[in-house]
């Protein structure tokens, strides 16, 4: 599906079946983009094998990929993106740091 193999940002879902959970984390990997992935589990093993395992600029526990708190750095990896957003980033984005030294 194309919706499966380009960044889409709009209120989508694909459902795609697998069979076991390292499956759906090598699905998610496969691809060229690496924004956001949401992961609904009970299981804080699970939870802590998909953050530790999908390539993507942030993990998501038990909510959508679209969650974001503005305070915390945001972006993606691979295709989907540029460096991280947030309050931190963008004053080191409008900032030229120098060094200034001064000898007696």
């Amino acid at each position: 599906m194309k919706v499966v193999c380009e960044e889409i940002f709009a209120p989508v879902v694909a459902v795609i079946p697998y069979d076991t959970f390292e499956q759906a984390l090598n699905l998610v990997n496969d691809s060229r983009y690496g924004l956001q992935a949401g992961v609904f589990t009970n299981s804080l093993p699970l939870a802590m094998l998909a953050a530790q395992k999908l390539e993507v600029g942030g993990v998501i526990i038990n909510d959508t990929s679209l969650y974001r708190a503005d305070e915390m750095p945001y972006g993606g990896v691979k295709a989907s993106g540029f460096g991280r957003e947030g309050p931190k980033y963008a004053i080191e984005e409008m900032t030229e740091t120098r060094i200034i030294v001064i000898t007696q």
